[in-house]
């Protein structure tokens, strides 16, 4: 029990480096919640200060869900111990102890959680999000079906997985939670589409 707690704060304390908070401060001396939509994250950041640097902060994003599962196996070489990983570096994207508890949706780090919790799961989830973003252009619904299928699909692959299940409800549920606003919006018809082009208010 002791491993898997520290294994939770190293990936909450690693998730909790909002990549594109530092990102915009470095670049701009401004901090990006202050713009589009508020939200710390690649599409905020995109709209906001353009391609390359929402490059930089999916990169960046990846990478400490990446860092912090790879700790965790290496502590415990156990599929739970990646799933509290995962679990720990999502939550610390979305309410980061260093900025405030205000951070991003975490659907990158949850990407990556998913390729390591079962990776047919992860690229299937993945291939489909992005088709759904690039035909619609609805970033959030693209997500948003994606954390539902990461708990389908489980039964499709896992079976009866039980810790599994529990991971991906929480993965799932913590991704629908933080995209709650966008889906009222998309209800209504008026979510924002997404746009390569920067600036602008915008909702997220």
């Amino acid at each position: 029990m002791a491993k898997f707690l520290i294994i939770f704060l190293i990936a909450y304390l690693l998730g909790s480096i909002s990549t594109s908070i530092l990102f915009s401060k470095i670049k701009t001396g401004k901090d990006i919640r202050d713009f589009g939509s508020g939200n710390a994250g690649a599409t905020n950041t995109l709209r906001t200060l353009g391609k390359g640097a929402a490059i930089v902060v999916l990169l960046g994003d990846m990478l400490k869900a990446v860092i912090s599962i790879l700790i965790a196996k290496a502590l415990l070489n156990e599929q739970i111990a990646v799933y509290v990983a995962s679990i720990g570096v999502v939550l610390g994207h979305n309410f980061p102890i260093y900025f405030g508890f205000k951070g991003g949706k975490g659907v990158a780090v949850s990407a990556v959680a998913c390729l390591f919790a079962d990776w047919r799961i992860g690229v299937f989830v993945v291939i489909l999000s992005v088709l759904i973003m690039l035909t619609t252009k609805y970033v959030s619904l693209g997500s948003i079906i994606g954390a539902v299928l990461v708990f389908l699909l489980g039964f499709l692959f896992r079976g009866i997985d039980i810790p599994y299940i529990i991971f991906s409800i929480i993965i799932g549920g913590l991704a629908i939670i933080m995209h709650r606003k966008n889906i009222v919006r998309l209800l209504n018809g008026n979510e924002n589409k997404l746009s390569f082009s920067k600036g602008g208010k915008q909702n997220g």
